[in-house]
């Protein structure tokens, strides 16, 4: 059976490579992102593989379905780029990794904290520069300080308690209780009291239409002033020009972003020698409390693994005519 994957970078082809059996998938790497122009490179594939910036609209879908594709594989957790309707509609079984290493996401989440707060990016270089002066870089103690985790899933549940574990009071935000978080003495609260009590705000929820643009106008101004806010979740979780006002006033204290709502034309490529024309986001490169990495929270080595290994087992568990756990529509 082939299996055509989509914006596959050398990272992706090692994990495949290893975990795949190639007498019962052949995977065809593509370099090239998944949109209504390129959605005929898989004409024939029973199966494609698919990360967080492919284009999964319905025009791409029914595409896929014209071509012989019945499953859609995501190797990721988030699926908010997918129209599972147009997906059903077409025939087409869609798949995930539910819980690759939350472990990964997690950590990298709290060393986008620790870095903002001691300026671990900015030391960085002025020490390499032969600057050594201290001037600009006083941080705070986490200890003691309120941390609002917003969405406790497998994910937030860690970031909660690597932040117990730093000692700040925990307070979070989800529909579902998490038993052992409320063993640790978090308190569960609502959004509009995570905002106005934090110090730090950690998002950690998925993308829908009810948190899209969770952080806006409005609720920027009902945080405290220096709030730092760190996302690891998805992009539009963040009303960007929002948060670069708030910057520029000094309400907002700091920001630490994985994610960014228009990371589709920018993430994963090498564009150093391309002028930059997401005004907004070269504008944000420009605050010393602005700390931004490109997607990475994903990136390790155990994480790589378990997306190869799940969702190879989604696609030939799906192949065969059986129910998939890992199915989402």
């Amino acid at each position: 059976m082939r299996m055509a994957m989509f914006s596959t970078k050398p990272y992706d082809r090692r994990g495949f490579d290893a975990a795949v059996d190639g007498e019962r998938i052949e995977i065809d790497y593509l370099d090239t992102r998944l949109d209504e122009r390129t959605a005929p490179l898989a004409d024939g594939a029973v199966a494609i593989c698919a990360f967080v910036n492919d284009d999964l609209s319905a025009p791409v879908l029914q595409q896929l379905a014209s071509g012989g594709t019945r499953i859609v594989a995501l190797r990721c957790a988030g699926f908010n780029n997918v129209d599972l309707d147009a997906a059903t509609a077409a025939g087409i079984t869609v798949v995930r990794v539910p819980a690759y290493s939350p472990n990964a996401v997690a950590e990298h989440t709290i060393a986008l904290m620790l870095s903002l707060n001691r300026h671990i990016h900015r030391a960085h270089s002025r020490v390499r520069d032969g600057n050594f002066s201290l001037d600009g870089l006083v941080g705070f103690d986490m200890a003691g300080k309120t941390a609002a985790v917003i969405g406790t899933g497998k994910i937030g549940m860690i970031v909660a308690r690597l932040l117990w574990h730093l000692r700040c009071e925990v307070i979070a935000v989800d529909p579902f209780q998490d038993p052992h978080l409320l063993s640790l003495g978090v308190s569960y609260v609502d959004m509009d009291e995570a905002f106005r009590r934090a110090d730090i705000i950690t998002l950690n929820c998925p993308l829908t239409d009810d948190t899209h643009h969770l952080i806006n106008a409005g609720t920027l101004s009902a945080m405290r002033p220096g709030v730092m806010i760190v996302n690891t979740g998805r992009g539009a979780l963040i009303d960007t020009q929002a948060a670069l006002d708030r910057l520029k006033s000094g309400h907002l204290g700091s920001l630490g972003l994985d994610v960014y709502e228009e990371e589709g034309d920018l993430f994963f490529e090498d564009r150093s020698d391309q002028i930059l024309a997401d005004d907004v986001f070269a504008r944000l490169l420009t605050f010393p409390n602005v700390l931004i990495t490109a997607h990475q929270g994903f990136l390790t080595t155990e994480a790589l693994t378990a997306i190869a290994e799940t969702t190879l087992h989604n696609v030939s568990v799906v192949a065969a005519g059986d129910a998939c756990d890992n199915a989402i529509n």
